[in-house]
């Protein structure tokens, strides 16, 4: 495990990879980049059969660079530091801090590359990579870029958080996650495999960094009373819902068809109590009745059928579908619905 500082002076852990698991997406690379060198090579060999030599050689020239040097250098860049080796392997390249590399990234260790990798055939690259403590060659020196593996080991991806409430998952779902970087999905995600292991005040400020830069990309805060810990757990998970629905189609889509319960409740200013909470449960069809000592209004969304009713406050409950039971104690009013079983959450 590397510890790396990023630019807000957190320690992030990522796991740097080490030669094998390089040398191979170097193998896939370097066999793919070869292959397409010959047919384009075969392909040209009719095209230049009325020039002379020179020409021909400039060619063969200007073919190798743009296979072995400029196609690379594209894709690392596009695809923010994944060639297809590195894919098949679950390698990326980020920038010391962590961060998704750039076209200055990609330029730097493609150019290197071909003078360590291509020409000298991995010697060079493979003994850098082997006097580093952090298995980086000499392109990665000279751009400022590390190698990591994405992929975690199942022992070390543990449950640190219970799963999101109904409600807190249906807050991610409505965020646009469009915006945010690869940079801060992998920051998350190596912070959530580490957390247990971090001082709690250490972790609950890394947790409101990063989320404080969520709210940055989606210009939604964190909602009142939920820790930054677990709306990141939540807004991941929603990510990876999102990918396996695209994946899969329907079948993920059906999987999650049912849309989660929720609802509001407040006070009025005659009653003795207020103040606003949402809690979520399971829907339920039965009645239910509102009030603590006081004018208290509830709401309940699921079905189309409304009923109101004025009726003395009670103790606490849900509110529920068709009309709302009386309580006893100041007036309240129950909008019907299918209402909803269970405690608030906040």
């Amino acid at each position: 495990m590397s510890e790396l500082v990023t630019g807000e002076a957190v320690v992030l852990g990522l796991r740097p990879a080490r030669l094998p698991s390089r040398g191979l997406a170097v193998a896939v690379d370097v066999a793919v980049g070869w292959s397409c060198y010959l047919a384009i090579s075969m392909l040209l060999v009719s095209a230049t059969s009325s020039m002379d030599s020179a020409a021909v050689a400039a060619v063969s020239v200007a073919t190798f660079v743009l296979v072995q040097v400029g196609i690379p250098i594209v894709i690392e860049t596009l695809s923010h530091g994944r060639s297809l080796g590195k894919v098949i392997c679950g390698l990326r390249v980020v920038r010391e801090d962590g961060g998704p590399i750039r076209f200055r990234h990609a330029l730097v260790r493609g150019a290197m590359g071909a003078i360590e990798i291509v020409l000298t055939m991995g010697v060079v690259a493979a003994i850098a990579s082997l006097v580093s403590a952090r298995g980086r060659r000499v392109g990665d020196v000279f751009a400022g870029t590390l190698v990591i593996r994405e992929r975690m080991p199942v022992a070390e991806v543990g449950a640190a958080l219970p799963p999101p409430s109904s409600w807190l998952a249906a807050e991610a779902g409505a965020l646009d996650l469009s915006r945010v970087p690869d940079g801060w999905w992998l920051a998350v995600r190596q912070y959530l495999t580490r957390m247990g292991q971090l001082d709690p005040q250490v972790g609950g400020a890394m947790a409101g960094r990063l989320a404080e830069d969520l709210r940055g990309f989606t210009g939604v805060p964190v909602p009142a009373g939920v820790y930054p810990a677990e709306y990141l757990a939540a807004v991941v998970g929603e990510r990876q819902a999102r990918e396996s629905r695209r994946a899969f189609g329907a079948a993920a889509v059906v999987a999650a068809a049912t849309p989660p319960a929720w609802g509001d409740a407040w006070g009025d200013a005659s009653g003795d109590g207020g103040g606003r909470e949402r809690w979520a449960g399971a829907p339920s069809l039965s009645g239910g009745s509102v009030g603590v000592a006081g004018d208290v209004v509830s709401s309940g969304r699921g079905d189309v059928a409304t009923a109101s009713t004025s009726a003395a406050g009670g103790a606490w409950a849900p509110p529920g579908g068709g009309g709302g039971a009386p309580g006893v104690g100041g007036g309240a009013a129950a909008y019907g619905g299918a209402g909803l079983s269970g405690a608030p959450v906040r």
